[in-house]
This record gives structure tokens, C-alpha cells and sequence, in this order.
């Protein structure tokens, strides 16, 4: 029993009998001519003791009743308002929605009320199963999907920045390197200072290159699954970047739209703290928990308040937001300037 129901209660019945009385007062009175007014006013009205004889029962027969009641529908009660907040939640296959509890015959506005939260879930899950389905379809352009066509281009994009940017800053470094090794101590202390700038300078530039060449690599994954397209795209990238990797993913088998969408999310998600974190390791993890995909990943760099960014705009973290809520999903950004920044996704499994 819930003391708020019963106070609801109590409030209700105690209303209505008082109300009750006053009317019965009524009709004895003007309908039924039973008693004048002035005997009225004399004997009832200014007797107290009838007054509170009347006020007590009236107290005792509203606690009684509101007890009798909000024992039999704190249950139904308290279902219903565990079933809003698990709607609230996203859990939308809890366990609560499968389970028919036994209602009592008395009180039927519950199996009605029960019935439309049921339904509501229904319509939400459907819902966002076609809004899954829709942002899984390939868009047509023509003869090409819209998805193609910016495949093409992005790796296009790459190739290009590959075979020139990427080589010509390959080769500095490399020329900077035999400078240092052969002359570096003969050159004054400032030249010194100054090469050593130069140098991490093409370091930055370097890893930039990296993280932009992780953005444009292709999206599609193909026949892999997507823990083994995010493995191998960990795998390729850990001997060439100074970070820690670590990875903890779950064999997860969704539709293929939704599991590039995913894929992308990590590469943008990677990319993104290649090239701000400053971090010297990150994780990803990917789960199945309570019928969600859930995908965190996680970095020790050097953080950023995240009210102010929201204020100024990301174009990457805008990207995700709007991946994820084409999905149906839900996405936290938890971070603070020096002290890491933490990714949690969390995507709705529609089984059919």
C-alpha cells in the first residue's frame, strides 16, 4: 500500500460523504419540510457535540474505506507506474510487459488502463522498428544508392590524401629524422629547439592524417559481423597510432543497415579522439543488455565540458546524435576538461 494512494483516497471519500450529509441536510429540510430553519440552525447548526459525533464517523468511515481500497489497487498501482517508467526508459521488452498480473474483478478501469499502456508500448516498439528499417534502407539516386555515390567519393578522398599528403608528410619526417641523427648537434641550441618543433609539428600533422584517413575508409562491412569489422579496424590501427587500445566486444547480429550505422559511430567516435583527446589509451566495448545494443567508448584525454560544446556545436558529436536517434537510440556524453571523456550508446534490438 502506498501512502499517497490512500491520502488520494481518503481525501475522495471523505469529500463526497461530507458532501453527502450536507445534501440529505437539503432535502429534509426544503424538499421534505421535515424541520424549520430556525430549529435547524439552533438545534444542529450550534451543537457541537452532534457536529463532531457526525464529523467522526464521517473521518473513521473515508479511513476505513480508503484502507480497504488502496490495499486492493496499490498492486495495479504500482504496475502501472512501473510500466510508464519502463516505457520511460526505452526498456520496452521487460519483463513487466510480458507478465499478466491477476487484477481484482472489482476494479475493471485497470485491465483498461493496463490494455492502452500495453498498446502504447506495442506502437512505440513498432515505431522504432520502422525507423530502423528506414535508416537501413539504401536511398536511390538514379541508378546508385545515395550511399554509393559517397562511398565513391570518399574514397576517392582517400586515396588521394593517401598518395600525396600523407606521403609527402611521411617523407619530411623521414628527411627530418637524417637531419637530426647527422648534424643536430652541431647546430646551434635556437636551430635545435626549432627542428624539434618542426618535428612535432609533422607528428600532429601525421595523426591527423591517420584519424581523417579512418574517417573516410569505407562504411560498409561487408560479410563481416560488426564485432569482427570493429576488430580488425582496432587491429589495423593499433601499430600505427601511439595510443593504448583496448576492446571488449560481444558477437551481436543485427541488420546489416543498422550494423554499418554502428560501425560508423565507432570510426567517427575513434577519429574524434585521434584528433582532440589527447589521450594515451581508449576503449570500446560493445554488449547486448535488456534487448540493447549497448556501445561505450571511453578515453583518458583531456576531456571538454560538454554544456559548452552542446552551446557551440560539434560537427562529429552532431553526426552521432543524428545517427542515433535515426536509430531509435540514445546517446551520453559524460566528460569534464581533464579528466576524460566517455561515450554510451545504447540502441533498441527489435526481434521480430
Amino acid at each position: 500500500m502506498t501512502l499517497r494512494l490512500w491520502f488520494k483516497l481518503f481525501i475522495s471519500h471523505f469529500v463526497i460523504l461530507m458532501t453527502t450529509v450536507n445534501l440529505l441536510l437539503l432535502i429534509l429540510i426544503e424538499g421534505m419540510q421535515v424541520m424549520e430553519w430556525s430549529v435547524l440552525t439552533y438545534n444542529i447548526f450550534w451543537n457541537f457535540n452532534l457536529w463532531g459525533v457526525i464529523f467522526s464517523f464521517i473521518f473513521i468511515v473515508s479511513m476505513f474505506c480508503s484502507f480497504v481500497y488502496s490495499i486492493g489497487l496499490s498492486e495495479p498501482y504500482e504496475n502501472i507506474h512501473a510500466k510508464i517508467n519502463w516505457l520511460i526508459l526505452g526498456k520496452y521488452q521487460h519483463p513487466a510487459f510480458s507478465t499478466e498480473k491477476k487484477t481484482p474483478n472489482w476494479y475493471e478501469p485497470y485491465k483498461v488502463v493496463d490494455e492502452d499502456i500495453r498498446t502504447l508500448r506495442d506502437k512505440i516498439v513498432q515505431i522504432s522498428t520502422d525507423l530502423q528499417e528506414f535508416s537501413a534502407a539504401p536511398t536511390f539516386v538514379g541508378t546508385e544508392t545515395k550511399e554509393e555515390i559517397i562511398e565513391q567519393e570518399r574514397q576517392r578522398i582517400a586515396r588521394e590524401l593517401h598518395d600525396s599528403v600523407s606521403q609527402q608528410l611521411f617523407a619530411s619526417m623521414m628527411m627530418l629524422s637524417a637531419i637530426n641523427e647527422t648534424s643536430a648537434k652541431e647546430m646551434p641550441q635556437p636551430t635545435q629547439k626549432q627542428l624539434a618543433k618542426v618535428e612535432e609539428i609533422i607528428n600532429n600533422a601525421q595523426t591527423e592524417m591517420r584519424a581523417l584517413l579512418l574517417h573516410l575508409r569505407p562504411i560498409e562491412l561487408s560479410d563481416k559481423s560488426l564485432k569482427e569489422g570493429i576488430t580488425q579496424l582496432l587491429k589495423e590501427l593499433k601499430p600505427k597510432i601511439p595510443q593504448v587500445v583496448y576492446w571488449e566486444l560481444d558477437e551481436i547480429r543485427l541488420e546489416s543497415g543498422i550494423e554499418d550505422h554502428l560501425f560508423r559511430i565507432v570510426q567517427e567516435a575513434i577519429s574524434n579522439t585521434l584528433r582532440h583527446a589527447r589521450a594515451t589509451k581508449f576503449e570500446v566495448y560493445l554488449h547486448e543488455i535488456d534487448d540493447n545494443v549497448q556501445l561505450k567508448i571511453i578515453d583518458d584525454g583531456k576531456g571538454f565540458d560538454t554544456k559548452a560544446n552542446q552551446k557551440v556545436g560539434s560537427y562529429g558529436l552532431t553526426n552521432m546524435r543524428e545517427r542515433i536517434a535515426s536509430l531509435g537510440g540514445i546517446i551520453q556524453i559524460n566528460s569534464l576538461p581533464n579528466q576524460g571523456t566517455v561515450i554510451d550508446i545504447k540502441i533498441p534490438i527489435n526481434r521480430k
